[in-house]
């Protein structure tokens, strides 16, 4: 089970974009994931006619990895660590490790 899903607001522990929050896009299979506005940069796109593409600099967002970011918890507006655990009725889900709150509903 993933501890950061598509969807997710997260906020950055480490790098140039440290402490800017933003939304999880997508999550990629080799533990990188693009957030909302995080890890600009800047791509120099060819024009390409058949396709209707105008060229020009892009601005557009870069893969940060899953260890470089942490979930924001709502309760306290601060980054904090999640576990997974069972529930009695046998659902898997998320919690925060500083109060133990369940993150999926």
């Amino acid at each position: 089970m993933n501890k950061i899903r598509k969807g997710d607001k997260v906020v950055v522990t480490t790098g140039r974009d440290k402490g800017r929050q933003g939304t999880v896009i997508r999550v990629q299979a080799d533990d990188k994931l693009l957030v909302e506005n995080v890890n600009m940069v800047k791509k120099h796109q060819k024009p390409n006619p058949q396709a209707n593409q105008a060229g020009g600099i892009l601005q557009r967002e870069a893969p940060i990895a899953v260890s470089n970011v942490a979930l924001l918890n709502p309760a306290t507006g601060k980054a904090d660590r999640v576990g997974v655990k069972v529930l009695a009725d046998g659902r898997k889900v998320r919690f925060f490790k500083s109060n133990g709150e369940v993150v999926d509903a």
